[in-house]
C-alpha cells in the first residue's frame, strides 16, 4: 500500500505545517487517509482505470464532503453532509483523495479572501497583499504545494481572481457542465464549481473526470458534442478598444501589452472590440437585482443569525432584501439585449482576452474600503456567468515587485476544452522566480536540508527563508545513498520518475555563495532542478555513479515519506 499511502501522508503533513494557518478549515485525519489509500490499492489491484489515482485535492468549504462539516466560513451555519457533492464524488471515482476543506470568503461572497472568521488568507508572494477570493484557501493550497489541484466555486470571479493572484491556472467551466449539487448556493442560477492547478494538463484531466449531466442539479446540462474542442492554428482574439479601462497600474499595463504580444506569437490576431456591453453586464451582477438571489438562498439564515455573519457579508446580503420583482424583470430584459450584442461581437473573434484583475490590492486597502475594492476586482470577471461564457485564467508573469499577473481567456459556452488547448500553447511563457526580492537566490532541497532535518541549520544560519513547498517534475528518480553512517537522497534525472517532494528556500546572495561553496558534499553536485509547475531552481543532484546498487525510493514521493516507515 506504500505506493499510494506515503505521498498522501506527505501531503497531509505539508498542509498541517502550512506557513499560512488560514488556508485550511478542516483536514483529514491520518486514519482517514490510510483508509482511502487501502481502498485505492484494492481498486488498482483490480485493474481499474483511475486517472487521478492517489492524488490529494483541496475542497472549498462550501462544497460537501461526506462526514466533514460544511461551514461556508460561518461556524453557526455548519452541517455535516451524509453524501459527497457530485464533483467530489466523481473525483473520488477517478482515484483522487480529498485532503481537507479550504477557507473562503464567507458564503462565497467576495473576491478578496479576507471575509472569514478563520482568518484572511494572505498572498503567497507578499504577506501584505490579498490572496483573492472567494476561493482563497483552495488557490493558496495549490500555490503552496500542499495539493496539486483544488476545487473552488466561481459565481463572479471567485475561481479566476485567486488563480491570478496565486500564479495558477483557474478553469471556470461552462455553467452546468459541472454539477453544483452539494454546493452551498451563492447565486444558484450562476454558480459554477471551478478548479485550480499549476498547469492546463491537470486541469483538463479534472474537467474530464467531473463533467457530465447530473439529475441532482436542476441547472445541470450536457456538453454540446458539436462544440469545437480546439482552436485553429491561427485565430482572432478580442481586446477592449482603446485599452483596458480597469487596469490602473503602469507595471500591469506593461504586462498586459506583453500578454497581447505573446498571444499574437501563438497564432492570434487581436481585434479591438467595444467593451461597454461587458461592463454593463458586470455592473448588473453587483449593482443590479441579482443580489436578491443571494438573499433568496441565504436570507432566512442571515435574518435569524445576523451576529454570525462577517460584517461585510451582512451588508452585501442585506442589499438583496429590498429588490422588487419589477427590478428583476427589467434587468432580465436588459440582459437579453446585452447578450445579443455580445454574441454579435464574438462573431468577429474566437476568444476575448482581458487581464484577470486591474491590480493586486493590499490587506490594508481592503480593510479601509471592503466594498469598493471588491467591486473594482470584479470589473473583468462579473459578466462571465451572466453572459454564459466559459473562462480560463492563466499566469502571465510577475511585475517588478514580484507580484503575479494573470490574464483570462473567455469563449462562448461549451468551449471549455478549446480554451484549455489554447492554454496549452500559452503555458510556455517563461516565469521568473516567484520571489519579491530579486537579490535572493532560489535553492531546491530534497533531503537533509529540509525543514526539521539535521542540516537545515546550514540554510537558516545564512539567512535562508522557506518560500514554498513544491515537487520536482516527473523526470527524476530518487535513491537512498549510503556513505558510512550517512544516508541522504540523490535525485537523478532519468526521464521516467515521479514528482518528488522538495522545499524552495531563498538565500541572500552572500549567504547563497557560502552555502553553495561549503555545503555541497560529494557525491552530490549542483544542477538545475525542474519543478512540477515548469519553473526551475538550483538544487542538489546525485551523480549517476553514486546511485548504482542503492535503494530506489522514487515511489515514496520524497525523503520524508521514505523515512516514515523505515526502521
Amino acid at each position: 500500500m506504500k505506493g499510494v499511502r506515503e505521498p498522501l501522508l506527505s501531503a497531509l503533513e505539508r498542509a498541517k505545517s502550512s506557513s499560512d494557518p488560514a488556508v485550511w478549515i478542516h483536514l483529514a485525519s491520518e486514519g482517514e487517509i490510510l483508509r482511502e489509500a487501502a481502498v485505492l490499492e484494492e481498486r488498482l489491484a483490480r485493474g481499474e482505470d483511475l486517472p487521478l489515482a492517489g492524488m490529494p485535492f483541496g475542497v472549498k468549504d462550501n462544497i460537501d464532503v461526506a462526514g466533514w462539516p460544511t461551514t461556508a466560513a460561518c461556524p453557526d451555519f455548519a452541517y455535516t453532509p451524509a453524501a459527497d457533492a457530485t464533483a467530489v464524488a466523481r473525483l473520488r471515482s477517478a482515484g483522487a483523495v480529498p485532503l481537507g476543506k479550504t477557507n473562503l470568503d464567507q458564503f462565497a461572497t467576495g473576491l478578496v479572501g479576507t471575509r472569514s472568521p478563520y482568518g484572511a488568507v494572505r498572498n503567497v508572494f507578499s504577506r501584505e497583499h490579498i490572496s483573492g477570493g472567494s476561493s482563497s484557501g483552495s488557490a493558496a493550497a495549490v500555490t503552496l504545494g500542499h495539493v496539486p489541484f483544488a476545487l473552488g466555486t466561481d459565481t463572479a470571479g471567485s475561481g479566476r481572481i485567486p488563480a491570478a493572484f496565486g500564479n495558477l491556472v483557474g478553469l471556470k467551466p461552462t455553467r452546468g457542465v459541472w454539477s453544483a449539487a452539494g454546493v452551498v448556493p451563492a447565486c444558484r442560477s450562476l454558480d459554477c464549481v471551478s478548479v485550480f492547478s499549476k498547469g492546463t494538463s491537470l486541469a483538463r484531466t479534472v474537467w474530464r473526470c467531473v463533467a457530465g449531466q447530473d439529475a441532482l442539479d436542476p441547472y445541470s446540462r450536457p456538453m454540446l458534442p458539436s462544440t469545437p474542442r480546439t482552436l485553429p492554428a491561427t485565430f482572432r482574439f478580442g481586446v477592449p478598444r482603446g485599452g483596458v479601462p480597469f487596469v490602473n497600474e503602469q507595471l500591469w499595463t506593461s504586462l498586459w501589452t506583453d500578454s497581447v504580444t505573446h498571444l499574437k506569437s501563438l497564432g492570434g490576431t487581436p481585434v479591438e472590440t467595444d467593451f461597454a456591453p461587458f461592463q454593463e453586464v458586470a455592473a448588473l451582477l453587483y449593482d443590479g437585482p441579482w443580489i436578491a438571489e443571494r438573499w433568496a438562498d441565504l436570507g432566512a439564515f442571515a435574518a435569524s443569525h445576523a451576529d454570525s455573519l462577517h460584517p461585510t457579508t451582512r451588508i452585501v446580503l442585506d442589499q438583496g432584501r429590498s429588490r422588487t420583482a419589477a427590478e428583476v424583470y427589467d434587468a432580465l430584459h436588459r440582459l437579453e439585449a446585452l447578450l445579443r450584442a455580445v454574441e454579435t461581437q464574438f462573431r468577429g473573434f474566437e476568444v476575448l482576452m482581458l487581464p484577470t484583475a486591474g491590480r493586486l490590492p493590499t490587506l490594508a486597502e481592503v480593510a479601509a474600503d471592503p466594498l469598493g475594492v471588491n467591486s473594482e476586482l470584479g470589473k473583468g470577471t462579473n459578466f462571465c456567468n451572466l453572459l454564459d461564457l466559459s473562462a480560463l485564467s492563466l499566469p502571465s508573469g510577475f511585475d517588478g515587485r514580484g507580484l503575479p499577473f494573470g490574464i483570462t481567456l473567455f469563449a462562448p459556452a461549451f468551449h471549455d476544452l478549446a480554451l484549455l488547448e489554447l492554454g496549452d500553447r500559452w503555458t510556455g511563457v517563461p516565469t521568473p522566480a516567484p520571489l519579491a526580492d530579486p537579490d535572493r537566490v532560489r535553492v531546491a532541497v530534497a533531503g537533509l536540508h529540509l525543514s526539521g532535518e539535521p542540516l537545515n541549520h546550514e540554510l537558516t544560519a545564512r539567512g535562508g527563508r522557506l518560500e514554498s513547498n513544491a515537487r520536482t517534475s516527473a523526470a527524476y528518480r530518487c535513491y537512498r545513498i549510503r556513505r558510512g553512517d550517512r544516508q541522504f537522497p540523490g535525485l537523478v534525472r532519468t526521464g521516467d520518475g515521479v514528482p518528488t517532494e522538495v522545499e524552495i528556500w531563498s538565500l541572500p546572495a552572500a549567504g547563497a555563495g557560502t552555502f553553495l561553496r561549503d555545503c555541497v558534499r560529494p557525491p552530490l553536485c549542483l544542477g538545475t532542478v525542474e519543478l512540477e509547475d515548469g519553473t526551475t531552481a538550483i538544487g542538489f543532484l546525485g551523480e549517476s555513479w553514486a546511485v548504482e546498487g542503492m535503494e530506489d525510493i522514487t515511489a515514496r514521493g520524497g525523503w520524508r515519506a521514505a523515512n516514515t516507515t523505515r526502521t
